[in-house]
């Protein structure tokens, strides 16, 4: 790839470490999301089916409800310590999770226990996942410039597509090949474990060590003309904490957010259900789901190269306005739909023109406030992500069991309308300023 050639050799060892865990960490996530029909069996009481229906719910939305909670800690950690900070205790904790996991007794075992064991790793990894891509995805924003951030950022991109498609791979080995699934989460730990110790190389971005410098000199005592000394700008009335990023920004960001998770459970999780009404078994679902991943990692890593040479925002209105355009037959779609070729085909288009920011990530990060950059990021990821899976499953299940497959109308045009809004809303900000990229600069104090 030719724009890494620009990186200098330190850059591209933090590129690197930073997508395996993103890939660590969407492999962890996803994993037991589409093994979740084996390993609620193993860890939740079969005897008692309310219970384990409870448990197994609990232990499935603990990871995405919990999130804005993770978003809150790292977020402030991410602000205030630094993002090298964060990313190194995010990928300790996913590997705690993944040792934990690989070794726990099942409910056969220590009873009960092990459902409360298991829940408890998918808190952490829902709270580390927080600080793991947001963190990631800032710090390369941070320690490059564009138009060679576009594509390199967009690399955490692929690597989260990534670490999706090897948990189906997983899935698949397990269900049709009878895998030890525990090697799995061994390997995740391993290579968690390797890139914890290994991220204790990477630097503060320069960004982030700039801004605090020229807080610490403003907070410095300075010495007025009469040579008397005085305490200037106090913390309170520093610009730097002042500023705030406008309302319609965050809002626009907040929609954007919101497409990602509403596409993955039509992609993935609507279309499986139709496959399962149609008489397909769970193997047969999450084998076709294994290569609807394979498509979506090549799409993400098309629109990566492309955005080297076209601005990553149109990129992503484009697919946006194609999806928008779809939904408006995907009813019909539907419902002419007899078998899982045709159901795959829909799949297929869904994944590669997804609701997805990548590869405009950094266009957006750079416009938020540097020391409430980290905070605003990973609480609208997380809040925009818990509310759109309740409001994806729960919402289509109520409406398509009214009206069907038009339900659909009601939950994915709203939601690619306002990421269509979101866009344009940042598009138009990188055409009233020119110097949209430039680091923030805090006003020199004067001596009092």
């Amino acid at each position: 790839m030719t724009f890494l050639s620009s990186l200098r050799q330190d850059q591209k060892e933090a590129v690197g470490l930073l997508q395996v865990g993103t890939f660590l960490e969407y492999f962890d996530l996803m994993l037991y999301v589409h093994m979740a029909v084996v390993l609620n069996e193993l860890f939740f009481p079969v005897s008692d089916a309310k219970t384990a229906s409870l448990l197994a719910a609990f232990a499935f939305c603990s990871t995405y409800v919990l999130r804005p909670f993770g978003a809150l800690i790292f977020g402030y950690i991410g602000d205030h310590m630094g993002r090298k900070t964060t990313v190194i205790i995010t990928t300790m904790m996913m590997a705690i999770s993944c040792i934990i996991m690989a070794t726990l007794p099942t409910y056969a075992q220590i009873g009960i226990t092990a459902a409360w064991l298991v829940t408890l790793c998918r808190v952490i990894q829902g709270l580390s996942s927080m600080g793991e891509i947001i963190g990631a995805e800032i710090y390369i924003t941070e320690i490059t410039k564009p138009p060679t951030s576009y594509p390199v950022v967009a690399l955490i991109g692929c690597a989260s597509r990534l670490g999706t498609m090897a948990a189906l791979g997983v899935a698949t080995l397990v269900t049709l090949y009878s895998f030890d699934w525990r090697n799995a989460f061994w390997v995740g730990a391993a290579i968690a474990v390797v890139g914890s110790v290994a991220r204790t190389r990477l630097r503060e971005t320069p960004e982030f060590v700039d801004m605090k410098r020229r807080l610490k000199k403003s907070l410095s005592p300075a010495q007025d003309n009469g040579g008397k000394r005085s305490t200037v700008l106090l913390n309170s009335e520093n610009p730097i904490w002042k500023k705030r990023a406008n309302w319609k920004m965050l809002l626009a960001y907040f929609l954007i957010s919101s497409g990602p998770p509403a596409c993955l459970y039509f992609s993935y999780i609507y279309c499986g259900l139709i496959l399962k009404g149609m008489g397909y078994s769970g193997q047969y679902i999450i084998a076709q789901n294994f290569f609807v991943s394979i498509v979506e990692f090549a799409a993400i890593v098309t629109v990566a190269l492309l955005s080297i040479k076209i601005h990553p925002l149109k990129i992503v209105r484009f697919r946006g306005s194609v999806l928008f355009l779809f939904f408006l037959i995907v009813p019909f779609l539907m419902y002419s739909a007899q078998s899982a070729t045709s159901i795959f085909l829909i799949q297929l288009v869904s994944v590669c023109f997804t609701l997805t920011l990548v590869p405009a990530v950094p266009c957006v990060l750079r416009r938020l406030p540097i020391f409430r950059r980290f905070t605003y990021a990973s609480v609208i990821y997380a809040v925009s992500r818990a509310f759109m899976h309740v409001i994806a499953s729960f919402g289509l299940v109520f409406l398509t069991d009214s009206i069907g497959h038009w339900g659909l109308y009601f939950i994915m045009m709203p939601v690619t309308a306002g990421f269509l809004w979101g866009v344009i809303f940042f598009e138009k900000q990188e055409n009233k300023s020119s110097q949209v990229d430039m680091p923030e600069v805090v006003p020199e104090v004067k001596a009092a």
